[in-house]
């Protein structure tokens, strides 16, 4: 079976790790944290950072790839280095992802592209972000399947289709449409923010989740909720309303800024 152990989530930094609890490893999406808060949910976790496999880069944003030199770093010191997968135009759009794995290179995915790590099958999709490339996953392991997708303006067919029959769930629930129209960002960012190439709002978030609702969906957690322009409880709320419109049973959470919440 397979464990989300969301150690962060949200525009001040995001990780995620992927574990495959037959063995006890996993893979690490994103790095933007630093290495004393990604420890210290690791072991929250109860997940050793030793056991990671395989480092994943959605795109070039800071906020997902800060952190990944300092904890490249400490997993060497432990005597891992695991390979990090990143688009091409990732690799060149981020000194972060350039200077973090200078030492140990890169492995270059594309979409539709099947990838192999601690035990996992890794599925790879284009997502639609003003990045110089984006992707969210699917994972597949023993007959379990985890869907992961955050940093995106829109849900392509592509995207739907590999989010589809999942046990578990991560999915974005960034805005609040009003709260982001009468914050305090400046237009430009607000435009940005609410485009095709944004982020999804509560409301995007949940019709997509009532389309991807299933027999086999056991957990879904809101993903990247915006501290400035949207509330934990809203998010949290609007895929409850879901779940209790389609009578579906599945567990509710969010992936929170400051703290670990895991998905089994």
């Amino acid at each position: 079976m397979l464990r989300l152990h969301i150690l962060a989530s949200g525009s001040r930094g995001n990780a995620t790790i992927v574990e495959n609890d037959q063995t006890g490893h996993g893979v690490l999406v994103d790095c933007g944290i630093c290495k004393r808060d990604f420890l210290a949910r690791c072991d929250e976790a109860r997940f050793d950072p030793a056991n990671i496999d395989a480092v994943l880069i959605t795109h070039d944003h800071s906020d997902h790839t800060k952190g990944l030199g300092v904890v490249m770093r400490g997993l060497a010191k432990m005597g891992r280095q695991p390979l990090v997968y990143a688009a091409d135009e990732t690799v060149r759009a981020s000194k972060a992802v350039q200077d973090a794995t200078s030492s140990c290179g890169t492995r270059n995915f594309r979409p539709e592209e099947c990838l192999t790590a601690a035990g996992i099958s890794i599925f790879p999709f284009a997502t639609s972000h003003d990045a110089a490339a984006s992707f969210g996953f699917r994972f597949e392991a023993n007959g379990d399947a985890a869907g992961f997708m955050t940093d995106t303006g829109i849900v392509t067919p592509q995207a739907h289709a590999h989010l589809a029959d999942v046990r578990l769930l991560a999915l974005e629930s960034n805005h609040d449409p009003k709260m982001l129209s009468e914050g305090p960002y400046p237009y430009v960012v607000k435009q940005r923010i609410a485009s095709d190439k944004g982020h999804l709002s509560n409301e995007q978030a949940a019709e997509e989740l009532a389309s991807l609702l299933s027999n086999r969906l056991q957990a879904v957690a809101a993903m990247h909720v915006s501290e400035n322009n949207n509330e934990y409880d809203l998010a949290l709320r609007g895929f409850r309303a879901v779940m209790e419109r389609e009578g579906c049973a599945a567990r509710v959470s969010c992936g929170y800024q400051g703290r670990l919440s895991t998905l089994a």
